[in-house]
């Protein structure tokens, strides 16, 4: 039996790297998925790539910065699926910015993205689960700002320590009917690190997988496999947590 099976999860974020493999691992186990994004064709591209494990998927474009995306997500998925069971917070930016050169608008549009984007989706989808007295959300905050600090990124890290104190308010909040949690990636393969790469040389790319104890790169599927352990009834006792999936890299 599939631990989701017929469940229905929006996942943020989730025409590429970890939002994708999310949205792929939620239905692989029986999920309906509706994938949204702000890029129009990764997102049907992962539509595409779950309707071909026969389960049932719909692509909404949607910046999650926006209520009136966000609202009309939401409305979207209940038109086609009549509830919602999963809310995954994935969608995020972390642009590379020096403090003393960083701009209103670089702050702005990371915060609002990667912290206002979770709040905006959590209230949309809270009263419906509190309805039926049933749901998971899932917020993906990173080790970058929950645990560790790091250059050049003082937005991001600002805006991913939000998400775990946020994860923490509102798992106290909507208990005993919703688990909210919180996974914190550490160096995940997708295409956004990878195009972090310009700003490293190889030597130092090498050193930073040398660095995590288990040698290698995350992969998304890594993470999604972690988002299917917390909305499926295996966690039924578990809110307001952190689950840090970095290869051991913050255990040094």
């Amino acid at each position: 039996m599939k631990k989701l099976k017929d469940r229905v999860a929006i996942v943020t974020g989730a025409g590429q790297g970890i939002g994708k493999g999310i949205a792929l691992e939620l239905a692989k186990e029986g999920a309906k998925v509706v994938v949204s994004d702000i890029n129009e064709k990764t997102m049907n591209e992962t539509v595409e790539e779950i309707k071909k494990l026969r389960v049932e998927a719909i692509g909404v474009k949607a910046d999650v910065a926006n209520v009136k995306d966000v609202e009309r997500l939401v409305n979207t998925t209940i038109e086609n699926f009549k509830t919602v069971d999963i809310l995954v917070n994935n969608a995020g930016i972390f642009p590379f910015a020096p403090l003393l050169k960083m701009k209103d608008e670089d702050w702005n549009k990371v915060l609002d993205i990667n912290l206002k984007g979770s709040f905006n989706c959590t209230r949309a989808v809270a009263p419906i689960m509190m309805k039926k007295k049933s749901g998971r959300i899932v917020n993906i905050a990173s080790i970058a700002g929950a645990l560790v600090g790091f250059t050049n990124l003082v937005h991001y890290c600002a805006s991913k320590g939000g998400v775990l104190g946020f994860t923490r308010a509102v798992a106290l909040e909507l208990a005993p009917y919703i688990n909210v949690n919180a996974i914190a990636p550490g160096y995940i393969r997708t295409p956004g690190t990878e195009a972090t790469t310009k700003y490293i040389d190889e030597k130092a790319a090498k050193q930073m997988i040398e660095s995590v104890p288990l040698k290698r790169m995350g992969e998304p599927k890594d993470i999604g496999k972690a988002v299917v352990f917390l909305t499926s009834d295996d966690s039924d006792y578990i809110t307001g947590q952190m689950f840090v999936i970095d290869g051991g890299w913050t255990v040094h």
